[in-house]
């Protein structure tokens, strides 16, 4: 492989999030030999692989909106975990008719469904609207529904854990039938395929890299820019809402202290792993998705090495500030700067000698 080659491939995109994703991997490997040996036990596929693919579904969908967010207003919803508790609190409540423990549906999952996710549209278009139309600091807009969004779930439930004991409510977090595949890795596979179809066959994608880039731009050569950053906040909200459906349907109940609890944090981090600028602009779904897996791998790779609960946040953190140096374009002129010094030497030495 010639030099150009290399180079090409090093400075792709999407190389380091790869190498990164790929160096949590080996180092599972190293630790547990097994960590790729992949079986079937009573009827369901089973192994350590297997297991951070389907843990990793709930943070996949966020993360894709979470992506959106980021490239149109240069900013970060960090409501996303606690509008997951809102959906499944409003969904699990109409499951329920408001009882606490129910083992047959008292109104129609349809029903439920489509209102939980109409609750999480409504919370991302109340942080949408603050951020495009009033113009305030995403971060900032957000930290009101991440504050109040579990108090929100709680008046829903009553300040109760609602438990759907139904066989088909577990599906969504279970599996389907005879299907041996868990079921979230679904979910998370059709929310990727669909939202880079929509990104792909429209014009969404390009509209929000360029109000991204530079937002008054967009707006001399004719496009909404207000419009667009609230769509992808109530885009955002809609993800968070099935990815709390998931979370609920995995522990079949409404636990709003719990559901989606940090997880807005980690998928911002797999937002910069995936080599996606955080000031907003050219995004990349496909990174965020590596970067969502790579957090999961390093959650399991720390669970392995017997690190308790509560120290995990130390080191998964010290290994992300690692992962998100190697990416950052300082580092790389830094390193780049070095180079050519070594180069600017060598020239020089070999001159003397000449």
């Amino acid at each position: 492989m010639n030099k150009s080659k290399l180079k090409k491939i090093t400075s792709a995109r999407l190389f380091l999030p790869v190498v990164c994703l790929i160096a949590v991997l080996l180092i599972n490997v190293i630790k547990t030999p097994d960590f790729f040996n992949v079986s079937i036990r009573n009827g369901v596929l089973y192994g350590y692989i297997i297991d951070v693919i389907n843990r990793a579904s709930e943070l996949v969908i966020l993360a894709v909106g979470m992506t959106l967010v980021t490239a149109a207003s240069g900013g970060q919803d960090i409501s996303v975990g606690a509008v997951m508790a809102v959906a499944a609190a409003v969904g699990c409540q109409i499951l329920s008719g408001g009882q606490t423990s129910v083992t047959e549906y008292q109104n129609p999952l349809i029903l439920a469904v489509l209102a939980a996710l109409l609750a999480a549209a409504l919370c991302g278009a109340f942080n949408g609207f603050l951020v495009a139309k009033l113009h305030i600091q995403p971060m900032v807009a957000t930290l009101i529904l991440y504050t109040a969004g579990r108090g929100i779930a709680q008046l829903v439930t009553n300040g109760q854990i609602t438990y759907i004991r139904v066989d088909s409510y577990k599906m969504a977090g279970g599996y389907i039938g005879k299907c041996p595949i868990p079921t979230p890795i679904f979910f998370a596979i059709v929310t990727v395929v669909i939202v880079t179809l929509i990104l792909k066959k429209t014009a969404l994608g390009l509209y929000i890299e360029s109000v991204g880039i530079n937002g008054k731009a967009a707006r001399l050569v004719g496009l909404n820019s207000t419009m667009i950053k609230f769509l992808t906040y109530v885009i955002c909200g809609i993800l968070a809402g099935i990815a709390g459906i998931v979370a609920s349907s995995r522990i079949y109940s409404a636990d709003a202290n719990n559901i989606g609890l940090n997880l807005e944090m980690d998928a911002i981090l797999a937002v910069a792993l995936g080599g996606n600028f955080l000031g907003g602009g050219r995004f990349s779904l496909v990174g965020s998705v590596i970067g969502a897996y790579t957090i999961q791998a390093l959650t399991t790779t720390l669970y392995a090495m017997n690190v308790k609960a509560d120290q995990l946040p130390v080191y998964k953190a010290i290994v992300v500030i690692i992962i998100v140096t190697l990416q950052s374009e300082v580092f790389k002129k830094f390193i780049a700067g070095l180079k050519n010094k070594k180069a600017s030497g060598t020239v020089a030495e070999g001159g003397q000698k000449a």
